[in-house]
């Protein structure tokens, strides 16, 4: 069961299928020359086609490898002279190119047929390196922040939802003080137990983007779930409540006012309440969380060394200054806001220096496992490296998935559910 509460926090577990059909006659498919599309120097690909139609089917099939910016490194196209009741495979090799994520189409053009197969392969990412510095100021910046944290007196509240429970958890609303005396809540669920003085092993699931969070209700009799809904969003919207796509730009030419300066620091304030309570254990707690929530538990894990394991999916916001596509979330409307307030948009990435995950990297001393998708446009593969790269050796873990977009499968979750009872002791 804990698998399946980790699965709700990282998304769908719904793969992009690898065949394409027309009327079930004729089909493609498409596979690369590594399990997870990653190459040491030259990718390569096999396109097999097969036409179960009355028909030959003659035209060409062809790739275009591309860049993440769009600048075409590769192209080659093939005659296609199919008869009736036939397949063939066609081998594709792109030439060798710099470490980095391209782009890479293949195309069927036929008789009765034209489709597009798109994917993203890899070549030697462990060499990829992000072009920009941190601000030299950046660990003072975040000390600063947390004492100032400190200063604020987290008056946590649990208020117990009897209607809530179920047969084997109890349920409780939590709140608790953060930056700016504001508060945010959240959920408990935690295993009832006739065993006196028990403390159980916690999982902090923190939310995706403007993503409401529930209590969750796993099954396991072992691990107590905290769900945090972050300042501006779920039930912590009383001070903070900006329409869905003005939350990323939420004061962002001010980095001490910053929307996710405060999301942050709501992340570190609930490990604060982990600590206080005596039926949750401080030497047994995983931070998770996907998109947005995986930014949290990338940036909590780079600030505070009280938690023991750290699982972040798809986080966005790496190498900021190096996303590929600036008409694209978030930059547009990191753009429109600082059209809107008259801001020169060089003082917007100044500010957000303070939040790319790439920065914490450095500092991350916890065991971390990262899942990303080659085909996310959100959180870009070269993006995910730039952070990865950095981690230090000995605490990163990384599971790369060829066919997926913003989204992790169901064999990240089991991995992260394996990795949680291993690393707590939890058989």
């Amino acid at each position: 069961m804990l698998q399946l509460v980790l699965l709700l926090i990282t998304g769908s577990a719904n793969a992009i299928t690898t065949v394409h059909k027309a009327d079930q006659e004729i089909s493609t498919t498409l596979i690369a020359g590594s399990k997870d599309a990653i190459f040491n120097g030259r990718a390569s690909y096999t396109f097999n086609v097969k036409n179960a139609t009355d028909v030959p089917q003659t035209g060409t099939v062809s790739y275009i490898a591309v860049t993440p910016t769009g600048v075409t490194v590769a192209k080659e196209s093939r005659k296609v002279n199919l008869s009736k009741h036939s397949s063939a495979s066609y081998d594709f090799t792109v030439p060798e190119q710099k470490p980095g994520f391209y782009k890479v189409n293949f195309m069927i053009n036929v008789s009765d047929y034209d489709d597009t197969t798109r994917r993203v392969f890899g070549i030697r990412p462990e060499e990829i390196q992000s072009q920009h510095g941190r601000p030299a100021d950046f660990d003072s910046f975040w000390q600063n922040t947390k004492s100032e944290l400190a200063t604020v007196k987290p008056q946590f509240k649990m208020t117990e939802k009897a209607e809530q429970e179920t047969e084997n958890r109890k349920v409780y609303l939590i709140e608790m003080r953060s930056l700016d005396n504001i508060t945010v809540r959240g959920w408990l669920t935690i295993p009832k137990t006739s065993i006196r003085n028990r403390r159980f092993s916690t999982l902090l699931a923190l939310p995706g983007y403007q993503v409401d969070l529930k209590p969750m209700l796993g099954e396991d009799n072992d691990i107590a779930i905290i769900t945090l809904n972050v300042r501006g969003q779920g039930n912590s919207r009383d001070v903070i409540h900006p329409k869905r796509p003005d939350y990323i730009s939420l004061n962002a030419e001010d980095k001490n006012k910053y929307v996710l300066r405060g999301a942050i620091m709501d992340c570190i304030r609930a490990i604060d309440f982990i600590y206080s309570r005596p039926e949750l254990d401080p030497k047994r707690i995983e931070v998770s969380g996907g998109s947005l929530g995986g930014f949290l538990a990338a940036a909590v894990a780079g600030l505070d060394n009280r938690v023991q394991l750290v699982s972040s999916q798809n986080p966005i916001l790496s190498d900021i200054r190096n996303l590929p596509d600036q008409e694209d979330w978030p930059l547009y409307d990191l753009h429109k806001y600082a059209g809107e307030k008259g801001i020169k948009f060089d003082k917007i990435l100044d500010n957000l220096d303070y939040f790319d995950i790439k920065n914490f990297a450095q500092n991350i001393q916890i065991p971390i496992l990262l899942g990303i998708g080659l085909l996310d446009h959100l959180a870009p593969p070269n993006n995910e490296y730039a952070f990865y790269n950095l981690i230090p050796q000995k605490h990163r873990g990384i599971m790369v998935f060829k066919d997926l977009g913003h989204e992790v499968p169901m064999t990240y979750v089991l991995k992260d559910g394996h990795m949680m009872r291993d690393k707590f002791g939890l058989f």
